[in-house]
């Protein structure tokens, strides 16, 4: 990325960046920056992210800002700006770089745009940081789709846009409901799902939200675990259960199902098993 060394001069001074194969024209970048000051630099994607600690302070469009913990950040491409940490132990952020042609295939809207380079948003600020964590980690394509529409819906409140996007029926989408219900043990993709009701990848993906408001893979998981805890109720060891259900295997299993329902599947089995005698 330009801007940022391949090398700190501090060793306090950290930085990872990510690329994923699903989404050309988008990088992912996490650092803790405590000494080193960035020169002046641009960047040929819009640049949006959050501050999880500490503050930055740093001047863009001539004018100098300070980021606290807990607020977005938000550049538009091609725009100078500096970074430097604005506290004594630094600051450490998330961002992600969207290439203009993507973040118009993304949102389906043409002609964003930020007006204030940093916002104070405490909720969307951890939600967004939250959500970029997941991306970072997300392996499932369906998953790493899903998550970065969270993250453009996320963002979309603070970007003025040209042309707005235009909404589909509702009932469009039962099919793919239904198609998620049956299909719940395969590795589905997004692809698969926009080819159902003949619209793109990603027109798909943003309709099917704003119907639901969820994601296709938010779903999917939902009819995933609801059937794991059939499984789990019959007996079933949660290895099998896991592989049954489509998840890669009982870690996902016990780490899925834990957010859900608050116990993991072998505590919830043994529960169900023992309350029968």
């Amino acid at each position: 990325m330009q801007g940022v060394p391949q090398q700190f001069p501090c060793e306090k001074d950290r930085a990872r960046f990510r690329h994923l194969p699903e989404l050309p024209g988008v990088e992912l970048y996490h650092a803790h920056i405590s000494r080193y000051a960035f020169e002046p630099h641009t960047h040929e994607a819009f640049g949006m992210g959050t501050i999880d600690f500490g503050a930055e302070r740093f001047r863009y469009r001539g004018v100098n800002h300070v980021a606290p913990t807990h607020s977005l950040v938000l550049m538009n491409p091609d725009e100078l700006h500096t970074g430097e940490s604005a506290t004594q132990d630094g600051w450490r952020y998330r961002m992600i770089y969207i290439e203009p042609q993507m973040l118009e295939t993304l949102s389906g809207e043409a002609g964003w745009w930020f007006t204030d380079a940093v916002r104070e948003d405490r909720l969307t600020s951890q939600r967004l940081s939250q959500a970029l964590a997941l991306l970072w980690q997300a392996t499932d394509s369906l998953a790493v789709e899903s998550q970065m529409l969270i993250i453009m819906q996320l963002l979309r409140p603070h970007a003025r846009v040209a042309k707005p996007l235009i909404v589909e029926p509702a009932q469009r989408f039962d099919r793919v409901r239904d198609y998620l219900r049956e299909n719940f043990e395969r590795n589905i993709t997004l692809a698969e799902l926009a080819a159902l009701v003949s619209l793109s990848p990603w027109h798909f993906l943003r309709q099917f939200r704003r119907q639901h408001h969820v994601t296709p893979h938010q779903m999917l998981m939902a009819f995933r675990l609801y059937e794991a805890k059939q499984l789990l109720t019959r007996g079933m060891p949660a290895a099998e259960v896991a592989a049954t259900v489509g998840l890669t295997d009982q870690a996902h299993l016990t780490r899925t199902f834990s957010q859900r329902y608050g116990i993991t599947p072998i505590r919830y089995q043994k529960q169900i098993i023992s309350g029968r005698r």
